[in-house]
């Protein structure tokens, strides 16, 4: 099979199809996909719902919970421990498979009827406010996490424990602001970095101890801004900065920001990616433009989020822990084979178009089943009746195929439309990665929640707040705190603005331990400026930045020689997340090593 080039039905720009792209889609039996790379991704997050929470009612037990689904969504909820529990039985929602209507509109009346967890929070004790997440312990506002104790306002997060307002951090405590960050000890504001402790504004380093303000340092103490101090003039200098002053910090944040447009940045953060391409890769071999795996991820393409033993993997969204041979996939795997356009599908094989299912095999369009075998629409069949339905179901998908209000026609292979998704566009990580005015996502075809009417009584405006946290009485838990970004000055915020929010005790305790003044923003505006630091889910083209002695914007000079180009230009090209007209000095893993290494 030779490389094709095709228009994205969605989009409609052109995207290429590899020979191996259609060895892969014949492997599985799907047809080769409509919609090119990114369209598929943004289409995936439409189905995830992280952070956006609900009051709800469990539809069995009358009881009030915490939810992800919104009152119009129209879905039924049940309290998470009941869902789980045997007090109920998943088939009574099942119906037979009806041949006069399409697939997905079928799939959609089945989602409206078959019982949800009211939240994805499993295994843990006092974190009833958080989501996609496991094994947590008296966490906040914490979602798609795992194995956390005392973690307020996380976004992927593992094994961390006494830390507030991170992103994608792991084994680490007593941290704040951290983003993309693994071992990390009481270090506030840091970015890409590694085994640090005791340490301010951090971009890329490695086993740095006592440092402030530093890029690309390697096994350092008491440095300033890549300076040397000795013990005694760093904590006098650091004093200096006034660190609990909420401007003192400002100032510091600022001044780090303009030294990070001075320095290196290596083209991707990749650590043994063999035949590898995307960023933040660890422990990864033939994987093309995935981003965020870990531990053993083979031979997957469009990958996000994932790791811990994947292979034969296209198209997913949180994948991992051993799963095989799977497409278009969202918050699955867990020992599984053939996962087919799933969502929340966990143990198993040979389940597809399915939401929610957990160690079941060969199961087609099902919804909240556990460990059950040969069903279709939560309908039980035998083995041989489940084989010829099948494969009619299939051919009826291809004959009457579902079309969405913009025209766009889903046959068998295709994942599930958007516009069937329980969640409106700007409660999903869509518009985290890929974010939209409410004009933009209604004309693209997705649905659009306009925030629910909040009658807050503000107390506090955040620039009457105390510059100082010394200076912050008890009385602040009482306060209802307007959001910056709700001020008119920064009206049109497109951040999920709450608009107000309030300090809680633990939060309080944590910025007074740390001597950190306390925030203005709201907790999901301080998420997306954390989002903002992350270079986004796509590869441009590019050349290595480095001119012989000097970076090409004649901004940085090379401390030492580089052989292997002498003087001249690096002839090195790759494939990075910095996009060419980004202000950031992009060199290639060899130079950025000469320089930094």
């Amino acid at each position: 099979m030779n490389q094709e080039t095709r228009q994205c039905q969605n989009c409609k720009q052109n995207f290429v199809i590899e020979p191996e792209d259609f060895q892969f889609y014949e492997k599985i039996k799907v047809p080769p996909p409509t919609w090119c790379p990114e369209c598929r991704l943004k289409r995936k997050m439409t189905w995830r719902n992280e952070r956006s929470l609900y009051q709800g009612v469990c539809a069995l037990t009358r009881k009030r919970v915490i939810s992800i689904f919104a009152p119009e969504s129209k879905i039924v909820i049940y309290d998470r421990d009941v869902w789980w529990s045997d007090q109920w039985d998943s088939l009574k929602s099942g119906r037979t498979y009806d041949f006069n209507k399409s697939f997905f509109s079928q799939f959609r009346s089945l989602l409206e009827n078959a019982p949800m967890p009211a939240i994805f929070n499993a295994q843990s004790v006092n974190s009833d406010y958080t989501n996609h997440s496991g094994r947590s312990k008296d966490c906040y506002l914490t979602f798609a996490g795992w194995t956390n104790e005392k973690v307020l306002y996380g976004n992927k997060i593992y094994l961390t424990k006494d830390s507030m307002d991170l992103l994608s951090t792991s084994h680490s405590e007593l941290s704040y602001e951290t983003i993309v960050g693994t071992k990390l000890y009481r270090t506030f504001f840091a970015v890409n970095s590694e085994s640090c402790g005791e340490s301010f504004f951090l971009y890329d380093c490695k086993g740095c101890a006592n440092c402030f303000g530093c890029i690309n340092l390697r096994n350092k103490s008491y440095y300033i801004f890549n300076h040397p101090y000795t013990p005694d003039e760093y904590l006098k200098k650091l004093e200096e900065f006034n660190l609990g002053s909420y401007l003192g910090l400002e100032k510091a944040k600022q001044n780090f920001k303009e030294s990070g447009f001075k320095s290196l940045h290596k083209f991707s953060f990749l650590v043994n990616a063999y035949n590898s391409t995307g960023d933040n890769l660890t422990n990864v071999s033939n994987c093309e433009s995935c981003f965020d795996l870990f531990d053993n991820a083979r031979d997957c393409k469009f990958s996000i989020n994932g790791g811990v033993v994947m292979n034969d993997i296209y198209d997913t969204y949180g994948a991992g822990e051993h799963v095989e041979l799977s497409y278009e996939i969202v918050d699955s795997g867990l020992n599984a084979y053939r996962l087919i356009n799933g969502i929340i599908v966990w143990g198993g094989k040979n389940i597809l178009y399915s939401y929610n299912c957990h160690n079941c095999n060969d199961c087609f369009a099902c919804i909240g089943l556990r460990s059950k075998q040969y069903c279709i629409l939560n309908k039980q069949y035998t083995k041989e009746e489940y084989e010829e339905l099948v494969p009619k179901i299939i051919k009826h998908m291809n004959d009457m195929p579902y079309v969405d209000k913009l025209g766009r026609t889903y046959k068998y292979g295709e994942f599930f439309p958007p516009e069937l998704s329980p969640f409106a566009y700007n409660e999903t990580i869509a518009q985290e990665y890929f974010p939209l005015t409410k004009d933009q996502a209604i004309s693209q075809g997705y649905r659009w929640k306009d925030p629910d009417t909040r009658d807050y009584k503000i107390t506090k405006k955040p620039e009457d707040l105390p510059d100082h946290i010394k200076d912050v009485p008890d009385s602040i838990l009482q306060e209802v705190i307007e959001c910056a970004h709700a001020n008119p000055a920064t009206a049109g915020c497109n951040e999920q603005c709450t608009q107000a929010f309030k300090i809680i005790e633990p939060e309080l305790q944590f910025y007074r331990r740390m001597n950190l003044p306390l925030p203005r923003l709201c907790p999901n505006c301080r998420h997306y400026q954390r989002l903002k630091q992350r270079n986004p889910l796509k590869l441009w083209h590019r050349k290595c930045q480095c001119s012989g002695k000097i970076s090409d914007n004649e901004i940085y000079m090379n401390t030492i020689s580089h052989p292997y180009h002498e003087e001249n230009h690096c002839p090195n090209e790759f494939e990075t997340s910095y996009a060419p007209d980004r202000p950031e000095i992009v060199y290639c893993e060899q130079c950025y090593n000469a320089e930094v290494v």
